[in-house]
């Protein structure tokens, strides 16, 4: 499919952007990916996506963007890159005072014009509050897969909301998203519109409150998703759909194969 399945390649973050997201929750990293091996991931979620589109309205999650959640478990390209030593180089250096990370979840997201039958927003929210770790040591990289404008749907975050910790689930029913349960977050400020070309990238906190508008385009927004966490973090036992029936004990790391440690070197 034109993608050759070789070490990604993949830039170290700066110092500078490791401060902006410690500080305020989240950072936008330029040019993170080799463009050229987007072309490649941009050509196999094409396909992908047009064989499994229908099956993308399930949920309230669903009503704000498809997802084709484990995507590297079924793509090696795209597991070439969530366990690539350099987005895992750089996940431990963002997350302050972790040694190593997990793969916590890959996905590949769609989102549809939002004319006709498409999708809407994201409503803000945090990660978090739904996972069964122990710490909240846990970020996101979101990576354009194509040139995706603001108003396509580019994430918005609301800046240093990860410095009020857990602030409960969203995605549950209608009208319980982030801001509703705490409209003190619109007194914080909102990160600017964002313009991204093929290979750039964000990363978020787990905690960190964000959203997307609806993409106003007339084609779909495309992006690709790796999370990772401290790979120290234990196992709490609280119901998730991933790890409900892994047979994972309490109080004890995540030894297991869908949360592979990732290199570093």
């Amino acid at each position: 499919m034109g993608v050759p399945i070789v070490q990604a390649p993949v830039r170290d973050v700066t110092e500078e952007e490791i401060a902006h997201y410690r500080e305020h929750g989240w950072a936008r990293l330029p040019g993170l990916v080799d463009p050229g091996f987007v072309a490649g991931l941009r050509d196999r979620a094409l396909e992908r996506l047009a064989a499994r589109r229908e099956a993308f309205r399930n949920s309230f999650v669903d009503q704000a963007f498809g997802q084709d959640r484990d995507i590297a478990e079924h793509d090696e390209a795209f597991r070439a890159l969530a366990l690539s030593p350099g987005l895992g180089r750089n996940a431990t250096r963002l997350l302050l005072g972790v040694q190593n990370v997990r793969l916590q979840v890959t996905n590949l997201l769609i989102k549809e014009p939002e004319d006709g039958n498409g999708h809407g927003a994201t409503v803000f929210h945090q990660d978090f509050p739904w996972m069964p770790m122990d710490r909240s040591a846990m970020l996101t990289i979101w990576l354009a897969l194509d040139d995706v404008s603001a108003d396509m749907g580019t994430l918005r975050f609301y800046d240093r909301s990860h410095l009020y910790g857990p602030l409960g689930r969203s995605f549950v029913r209608e009208g319980d998203d982030a801001l509703s349960q705490h409209p003190w977050l619109k007194d914080l400020e909102v990160s600017p519109p964002i313009d991204m070309a093929p290979g750039d990238a964000t990363v978020h906190s787990a905690l960190v409150i964000h959203g997307a508008p609806a993409n106003r385009r007339d084609r779909p927004r495309l992006s690709f998703t790796v999370t990772y966490f401290d790979a120290a973090s234990l196992y709490t036992g609280a119901p998730y759909g991933q790890t409900d029936d892994l047979g994972l004990k309490v109080n004890e790391p995540f030894d297991h194969p869908l949360f592979p440690v990732v290199p570093t070197s």
